[in-house]
C-alpha cells in the first residue's frame, strides 16, 4: 500500500493515485476493445466501462 503522494507541496490520498493510474490502464483497455469491435456487441456499453474502471481500480488497491 502507498502513502501520500506529495505532487508540488500539495499531498495526495492514495486513492487519488490508484484512480489515475486506473484511468490510464482503462483508457488503454476501452481503446482496444473499441478497436477489436466489443463495444458495439455489448447491450449497455457505458455500464460496462463503469464496471471495468471499478475492477481496475479495485485490483489496484488490493494488490499494490
Amino acid at each position: 500500500m502507498i502513502t501520500e503522494a506529495d505532487i508540488g507541496g500539495v499531498l495526495f490520498a492514495p486513492i487519488v493515485v490508484y484512480a489515475a493510474v486506473a484511468m490510464a490502464i482503462f483508457a488503454v483497455l476501452r481503446w482496444v476493445i473499441g478497436r477489436i469491435g466489443l463495444l458495439g456487441q455489448l447491450w449497455h456499453p457505458a455500464l460496462f466501462e463503469v464496471a471495468l474502471f471499478t475492477a481496475i481500480l479495485s485490483l489496484l488497491v488490493l494488490f499494490l
